[in-house]
């Protein structure tokens, strides 16, 4: 089969098309056949390995010291389930899923991956395109999970930072969704695009500091990995919560802050589970969650798609197809 397999640490150009082994599924998995997966920020820092150099050794430990040790990235995916293993009961041949990756060495970047029948894995949305499920499992998903993880609750006033974006886009949505007041920050091209989405208010981060607006909120979420704890706590209401998706573990002085303040701290990786899949299927049925892709590869060209995602101006999702 054809997979995108990462030679070395690098530029998007380490990135190289080749022939690999077909897997098989065991007993308990099945083996999908991909149509459409991403090429979000995680796949582009574990490709140039961009970590400060606090998390140099723990990052080379865990990923692979000279090279990746698992050189297929792809973290989320959708596709047929093309075979099942023999014990395999939630499944079936022809079923359209969507699944994260995740917890079994990435590798969506490939025409086939098998995967646990009980990982992080749900039948397609009847009424989204294998490229829009796709996005789901890591966007979607980390939006969900840190707006669960502020306690967001009706009424509430949410900042999104990075609106724009794969995890911002959702977490606009979503935050309507639990019934908050949201205030998007984006740049000026993409303003429209934000209160499409069902901003209450936008602010142009090239015009505007919502710093220095006077304004307070319940829940500030860094969708975008833009900021730090010290420039947004007083903007912060008392017992608020700051969410950021980039932060590997809360920062020591935003700890101490909020053990002396009230105000929680909260950062991490967001780790897909079949649950909350489901749950974002549900929304999206019923209409009440739509990604937002901004441009399509054929995998032949996810150098292109890696370059792009790069440079940090993507709109929603960057999404990989294949035939």
């Amino acid at each position: 089969m054809k997979a995108i397999v990462a030679t070395k640490y690098g530029s998007p150009e380490v990135l190289q098309l080749k022939e690999v082994d077909k897997p098989m599924p065991k007993d308990n998995e099945i083996l999908v056949k991909v149509h459409a997966t991403t090429v979000n920020v995680g796949d582009c820092r574990m490709r140039s390995f961009t970590v400060p150099p606090m998390f140099w050794l723990p990052g080379r430990i865990a990923l692979g010291f000279r090279k990746p040790r698992n050189p297929i990235f792809g973290m989320e995916l959708a596709g047929e389930v093309e075979a099942v293993g023999k014990d395999v009961k939630r499944f079936k041949a022809g079923d359209p899923i969507f699944a994260s990756t995740f917890k079994v060495k990435f590798g969506a970047h490939a025409e086939y991956k098998c995967l646990p029948e009980d990982g992080a894995v749900v039948t397609k949305p009847n009424n989204m395109t294998y490229e829009e499920a796709a996005t789901l499992v890591v966007g979607a998903n980390t939006a969900l999970f840190f707006l669960k993880e502020g306690n967001i609750r009706p009424g509430q006033k949410v900042l999104i930072i990075g609106a724009s974006g794969s995890v911002g886009t959702f977490a606009v949505q979503l935050a309507k969704y639990y019934g908050a007041e949201v205030t998007g920050v984006c740049g000026t091209a993409n303003i429209e695009l934000v209160k499409s989405l069902g901003a209450d208010k936008v602010i142009d981060y090239t015009k505007e500091d919502f710093t220095k607006n006077g304004e307070t909120y319940d829940i500030i979420f860094d969708a975008a990995g833009k900021t730090k704890f010290s420039q947004c706590k007083n903007s912060l209401k008392n017992k608020g919560y700051y969410l950021h998706t980039v932060m590997v573990g809360p920062e020591i002085k935003g700890l101490w802050y909020a053990l002396t303040t009230g105000k929680k701290v909260i950062g991490g990786t967001a780790v897909p589970r079949k649950e909350d899949l489901a749950f974002l299927k549900e929304l999206t049925e019923t209409g009440r969650l739509k990604p937002v892709i901004d441009r399509c590869y054929p995998l032949e060209q996810i150098v292109e798609a890696h370059r792009y995602v790069d440079q940090g101006h993507k709109k929603g999702n960057v999404v990989i197809t294949l035939k």
